[in-house]
């Protein structure tokens, strides 16, 4: 996947939010995006999603450019977006029921993907039986299970509590290792993105730009105390400070966090 020269503003309120955002993703690779609040991590991710379309600039798979949504791209949400009234079972079915597969490819491809993120013994369960961590492990296997070429992260562990947010991500880790899908990952924790990543960008404050790329060349399963992770730790945050500096001296960047698109009466947030 390429990005080159994506720009996305509002042209409404002359509201810039992405400049000259240029970066390659290659497959199989994990890749993260780092940045201050409000900088448009989640916007970029929804015009690579297909859901928005920049400005200018072109966002391209296999050398075609992406116009909209298709199954080849899958986004798993901060808030799960399960259906209440369906099971884990219906909710992991339900992006293949419009599929040419035979019912019986369709039982076999969810019930892999359940025993695959460790959730087949809840597969009757509803959504509010289970807790936060465990209806994210169920928006996961639902995302995979239409097999995508890109899975789309945003900020996917936030709401939970540290203890489960480690247990996902190391489970996270070891699908990745086992699928080798091709991640593109927004979080807000360098702690995180160094867990994860082959590949960092980090945004610079709104418009925002590639401030700067980091390879993330180091052993897995990871070690926060190993010295090389500290130091690139310790570098990453540096430069993340600098941007959290100018929100802070200017709020209004942080604005493109809650931008509300208007379409006729409705109102959503970014």
């Amino acid at each position: 996947m390429d990005l080159r020269n994506v720009n996305m503003s509002f042209d409404e309120d002359s509201f810039d939010v992405l400049k000259n955002i240029n970066f390659s993703v290659q497959d199989e690779k994990f890749v993260c995006i780092l940045g201050p609040s409000g900088c448009g991590k989640t916007i970029l991710l929804y015009l690579i999603a297909g859901f928005l379309k920049p400005t200018s600039g072109k966002i391209l798979i296999e050398n075609e450019p992406i116009s909209k949504p298709d199954n080849s791209r899958v986004m798993v949400f901060q808030n799960y977006v399960l259906f209440p009234w369906k099971t884990v079972y219906e909710n992991v079915l339900f992006p293949l029921q419009q599929l040419p597969l035979k019912k019986e490819q369709k039982h076999t491809t969810v019930m892999k993907y359940l025993d695959f993120i460790g959730i087949a013994s809840f597969k009757d369960w509803y959504p509010y039986k289970l807790s936060g961590g465990m209806q994210q492990r169920v928006a996961l296997a639902r995302a995979l299970v239409t097999n995508p070429k890109i899975l789309l992260m945003d900020e996917p562990f936030a709401a939970l509590d540290s203890q489960y947010r480690k247990f996902l991500r190391a489970n996270l880790e070891k699908i990745w290792q086992k699928d080798k899908k091709t991640i593109v990952f927004v979080t807000h924790s360098v702690n995180e993105a160094l867990f994860l990543a082959d590949e960092i960008h980090l945004l610079s404050a709104r418009p925002a730009t590639i401030k700067k790329s980091y390879e993330v060349n180091l052993p897995r399963p990871r070690n926060s105390s190993n010295s090389d992770f500290i130091k690139l730790s310790q570098e990453i945050e540096n430069d993340l400070q600098e941007e959290f500096e100018k929100v802070l001296q200017n709020p209004a960047m942080e604005k493109s966090l809650t931008y509300i698109l208007k379409s006729g009466n409705k109102k959503e947030e970014i």
